[in-house]
């Protein structure tokens, strides 16, 4: 996809965060833009700004660890616009970090469900319809670079990261296989300057877990947040996401820098040594 405008993107987690930035990127490009978010009050108002930039927007409550929402949100879209072009599969949470055997079935449950179960309900509904459109589509699937590293603390949400690239990288080469004109990415930056620290607030009640932090994941959270107020602008992560459409790059790094730490690590599973860890991580928490 070389040219943007008049076409239409869907992406989830649009109220905040990286998913706002690429929204405004995109309507900024000309094309029609769906929001979804599971945070109304935000969303809406996400939605109204754009709108006031002169962009056809729609904005649909989504949850997307529900795969009837994003059928709901599929119809609209395809009410409202007729097609869908693009589809970025962004919206994620973090969960509250503890060590792997101390995060309950709940944390899990709730990290996974929108983090993995978001990507794939995603692909499960807008890939077929993508199919039957015909022509060139994209889909960008947030992963993180935590797909390709260790961070004590933060299983569920290593998990789900290291699932959403894999899934990714299946899919890619699947659609290529059936000779399908749709490209996927893998989107996975580094320290962006977004609310993922604070997803609690959008966190299910019959999901909900107060135990409290070790004391390693307490230090983690701490210094993690302060880190991100000053860490990339999400607009930043936006131009890169739009170039790599524009050229069918399928891993989307915004740091690269942090590829020496990726290689690190593959060093040490080929060497079949102890995992590595960032020493700047460790570093912070202590160890």
């Amino acid at each position: 996809m070389e040219e943007f405008a008049g076409k239409v993107a869907v992406v989830t987690g649009a109220a905040s965060g990286i998913g706002r930035a690429l929204a405004e990127r995109f309507a900024a490009e000309g094309m029609k833009v769906v929001l979804a978010d599971v945070e109304e009050d935000a969303l809406q108002h996400a939605a109204a700004a754009i709108r006031a930039s002169g962009a056809e927007v729609l904005a649909v409550r989504t949850d997307v660890s529900r795969v009837a929402d994003l059928r709901t949100l599929a119809e609209r879209a395809l009410a409202a616009f007729g097609a869908v072009h693009l589809l970025c599969n962004n919206a994620g949470v973090f969960g509250p970090p503890k060590t792997a055997w101390e995060q309950s079935d709940a944390d899990w449950e709730w990290t996974l469900g929108v983090n993995l179960y978001g990507v794939l309900h995603g692909m499960q509904v807008f890939v077929p319809l993508m199919l039957a459109q015909g022509g060139d589509a994209h889909i960008v699937n947030t992963a993180s670079e935590a797909a390709f590293t260790v961070r004590p603390f933060t299983g569920a949400y290593n998990a789900s990261k290291h699932a959403v690239n894999l899934v990714s990288e299946t899919a890619a080469v699947e659609l290529k296989l059936r000779g399908a004109a749709i490209v996927i990415h893998s989107l996975c930056p580094g320290g962006v300057n977004t609310r993922v620290w604070d997803a609690a607030r959008n966190r299910p009640a019959h999901l909900a877990d107060d135990a409290p932090l070790p004391p390693e994941g307490q230090r983690l959270f701490d210094s993690t947040r302060t880190g991100l107020a000053g860490a990339m602008d999400p607009r930043e992560v936006a131009s890169v996401v739009l170039e790599a459409i524009r050229t069918h790059r399928f891993y989307v790094f915004s740091h690269p820098e942090l590829k020496s730490g990726f290689q690190r690590r593959f060093e040490q599973a080929m060497a079949e040594g102890e995992p590595y860890v960032s020493p700047r991580l460790l570093e912070r928490l202590g160890g």
